[in-house]
């Protein structure tokens, strides 16, 4: 589904990820995980077209993204939900999936005049906020809607794209244990209609939980991939996120 090949990025002579490869296979929830400043964002940004490495490849199903910018590689089927989640404010929930769920029409300004009903993206729409629980508040604005909302509905638009792969950048960030657990399921819930999906978060208790397999990077590179359970308990990914000390401590 997507493949990163060798990724290696520089900023200012400090090296940021280096022969970084990996692969997402269709039915994957892959977890990418790492400690602070592992490279894990710059890793995704590579994939997204906003950071372009020195040396490596991305493709998606077999198609190289290399030189594609954002916009094209969304449209070739890549979507991703941020961290710091940033909704249309002036718009309501359901019209903040509504929009972006009619991006074939507005990609091409001469005909997006001609196209006045969207009737089709409102109930595609209200089917992704079902899908996610959050159709009562499809009416609401998004600043007075809580965290939890919020991340669901950064979810929601990037389902509304209609992707082949979900990129979620710490969906899980700033929620509690419950609001986390029930969000963890719903990506659950997506994979298992059929969206491959690739995850970067902090939550290590949820990550183990639901996904099928990890890749860890630190320093910039990967140091261990596998089953979670399995890679947890391998010593440089322990060293990396309980410190220097650990071998020590262990041996």
């Amino acid at each position: 589904m997507l493949r990163v090949e060798a990724i290696t990025v520089v900023f200012g002579g400090v090296i940021a990820l280096s022969e970084v490869s990996f692969a997402v296979k269709k039915g994957d929830i892959l977890g990418l995980i790492g400690p602070n400043g592992a490279g894990k964002t710059t890793l995704m940004r590579v994939i997204t077209g906003t950071v372009t490495p020195v040396h490596g490849t991305v493709r998606l199903e077999n198609m190289s993204l290399q030189g594609k910018p954002p916009h094209e590689r969304i449209r070739c089927g890549i979507g991703m939900s941020q961290q710091i989640v940033r909704p249309f404010r002036s718009m309501t929930v359901l019209d903040n999936v509504a929009f972006v769920a009619g991006y074939a029409k507005t990609a091409n300004p001469l005909r997006t005049i001609f196209k006045y009903s969207r009737t089709k993206e409102v109930e595609k729409a209200l089917e992704i906020l079902q899908l996610l629980g959050i159709e009562e508040v499809a009416g609401a604005m998004p600043a007075n809607l809580p965290l939890g909302y919020l991340k669901r509905l950064e979810v929601a638009r990037a389902l509304a794209l209609e992707p082949k792969i979900l990129l979620l950048d710490e969906p899980l960030a700033g929620l509690n244990q419950l609001e986390a657990r029930r969000l963890a399921d719903k990506l659950v819930e997506l994979n298992q209609l059929g969206h491959a999906i690739l995850l970067i978060e902090h939550n290590l208790s949820e990550v183990i939980r639901i996904c099928n397999r990890l890749v860890v990077i630190d320093n910039g590179s990967k140091i261990g991939e596998g089953l979670p359970h399995k890679v947890m308990h391998d010593p440089a990914v322990r060293s990396a996120y309980l410190g220097e000390g650990y071998h020590a401590a262990s041996g």
